[in-house]
Formats: C-alpha cells, structure tokens, sequence
C-alpha cells in the first residue's frame, strides 16, 4: 500500500501534512519535493470538510505553513506549495466557469481532477528536460557532475541509451560523491550519487568517481558540468547541494561551460544576495573551542567515534549553497533552454 492509499483509506484519522509529505517522498524515490508538497496538500484538500471557498483558502495557508516550518530546507518544497496556492487562487476567481455558481462541489471536483494532471504532467518533465540536454553531451565528450540529481541522470542515460541507435552518444562522466554522513540509523550509507554511477556504466559509460577534494585537478579533463538544483530563484542563480558553489567557481576560472538542469516547477520566489540569505538555517560554520569539544564528547556515545576530533559533520546530509547567476552558462528546463536573465520572466509566465 503506498503512503496515498493509506492516507485515503482512513478519512477519520487527522490529516498530518508532514507525515503524508514524509511518506509520499520514501514511498517514491522519484518523486521531487515540489510534487511531494503539491501531492500532500491534494491529499489535504480530498480529507478536507470545507465546504466553502474561504475556508478551503484559509486550510491550505495554515497547512503550507506548518510544513514549512517542519521541514529543516523547505526551499525545495516552497515551489511547490507556492505553485499550487497559485493555481487553486486562479482557479477560485473564475468559479463560474466550472459549475453553476455556487456550486463550491463542482469547483472541488475540478480543482482535485486538475491538480492529479498537474502532478502527472510535471512527473513528465524530466523527459522533456533529457530530450532537450542531450545536444550538451557531445560525441567524444567528459561531463563533470555531482550529488543524486534525478534530472542530471535522466538527461545523462538517454543520451548514452543504446536504444537511441545512431543518435546515442559516447562520453565520459567524472562523478564527484560526497562522503555519506555515517550514523546509527544508517551506519554503511553509500554516497549519494552511486546508483546513477552503476546505471551509467550498465549501459557503457566510462564512469570515474572523485572525492570533493579533486575537483578542481579532474575540471582539466571535463568539457562541460551539468549539475541538478534544488531550487531555481528569481535572479537566476540555483539553491543545490553544498559543494555546487564551488565547482561553479572553479569552472568559471577555468573556461568550462556550467549548466544546470532543472524542472520548472522547483522555480522559487526567493532572491537571495548571498550565501547567508537563505531562508533557512544551517550549521556548517560551527566554532568550538577544546573544552566544548570535550563536553560534547562526554555527553555522547563512545561508538560515535565520527564526531570525536571535533569536526562537524552534521552538515552533509541536507545543506544547500548557492550559486550566484553569472557562474551559470544555461539552464536546461522543461520550458527550453534558459539564460539565467529569462528566469524571472519564466516566473511571471509560470505565477500570472
């Protein structure tokens, strides 16, 4: 039973946001934030008993808020939720369009059909975006990438699928792979990454993997980075995994093209000037002296021997940085090939 069907076979039971946003995401290893936050508040609004516009309006901003802030980096899933209040506020001015007026069941009947086709259109985007990526993999060429990118290792099999015939490619891929944050729960984590990398060299990619460190040595061998976000935000720069920041700069320094792949819908209002203007709160910087090291040793477990020297590893797991729109040559999107200067112009397109 997945986590859609559990939450509709029991209506009596409270709604839970999080957990139905939780479940739908461990439930579907393919499944984006945006579309797990838009999915969840569909499930909302089919256990709703609102029975008027206001009060539907009114349930979605108080349970997009509680997800928000239960979420450690709700960037990702703001695109979504902000995209769907959008859609359901636009669809709710024109009420009589969809039933006689009044008639608030017709309108929710059609709200719930709609929101099912968005879902499964957006769920559709990642083809689109490996149908237009695939001109940026040339014959012959080394593609730098980095993180689990879904996006990134659509884009990446279709070119190398042997089914394309003539038209496939023959590339090679440098993949940078974190160190996985070992923990109790999880103790023999791989690197995030790793399937895409037995994925690509089933289908007979050339596939080196490089720790973070050797990034800027192995850029001498790339011809091109594509990497995955995130989010997009309006001035065109990406929020993606910690450690993108940098492999942005190297590239810029060395002349190598950067482009980012990218559904639309993980377009995000949000504007940041820098590093330290994301809406969220991480701890990567973090000061400590001896004796705190001390007494935070003593306070935990012996076997926790990953945090005994003192270095913070709490970070890996879901920090973010970002990076600033001059570092990005394009961005590849369902919607076509980007500058990142036609990013704000999408977002008008996509909100009005």
């Amino acid at each position: 039973m997945t986590a859609t069907d559990s939450q509709i076979t029991k209506p009596s039971e409270p709604f839970d946001i999080v957990a139905t946003y939780n479940d739908l995401l461990r439930s579907d290893p393919d499944l984006t934030m945006p579309i797990a936050a838009i999915e969840a508040l569909v499930l909302l609004l089919t256990h709703s008993p609102s029975s008027t516009i206001s009060e539907t309006l009114d349930l979605l901003e108080k349970s997009t808020t509680h997800l928000k802030k239960s979420i450690p980096n709700p960037i990702g899933l703001s695109a979504g939720t902000d995209l769907f209040q959008r859609y359901l506020i636009t669809t709710l001015q024109r009420p009589g369009q969809l039933g006689p007026a009044g008639d608030f069941n017709a309108i929710r009947a059609h709200l719930l059909s709609n929101s099912r086709l968005f879902i499964r259109r957006a769920k559709e985007s990642r083809d689109k975006i490996a149908g237009f990526g695939r001109g940026f993999v040339r014959d012959g060429s080394t593609v730098l990438t980095n993180g689990g990118s879904r996006v990134v290792a659509s884009l990446l099999q279709q070119a190398a699928d042997e089914k394309g015939g003539p038209s496939a490619v023959r590339f090679n891929v440098i993949y940078v792979l974190s160190s996985p944050k070992g923990d109790i729960e999880n103790p023999t984590a791989e690197p995030e990454g790793m399937e895409t990398v037995r994925a690509l060299r089933a289908k007979g990619v050339p596939v080196a993997t490089i720790p973070e460190s050797a990034v800027a040595y192995s850029l001498g061998k790339a011809d091109v980075v594509i990497v995955g976000a995130e989010g997009v935000v309006e001035n065109g720069g990406i929020v993606s995994r910690m450690g993108t920041y940098q492999i942005g700069l190297l590239a810029k320094a060395m002349g190598k093209p950067f482009y980012v792949v990218a559904e639309s819908h993980k377009f995000v209002r949000v504007y940041p000037l820098g590093q330290y203007d994301l809406p969220i709160e991480q701890h990567v910087i973090d000061f400590k002296t001896q004796e705190e090291v001390d007494n935070a040793k003593q306070q935990r477990e012996p076997a926790d021997a990953s945090k005994s020297s003192g270095l913070n590893t709490e970070f890996d797991a879901g920090s973010v940085d970002f990076t600033p729109p001059h570092l990005i040559s394009a961005l590849i999107t369902d919607s076509g090939v980007l500058t990142p200067s036609a990013v704000s112009e999408e977002l008008i397109k996509i909100w009005f």
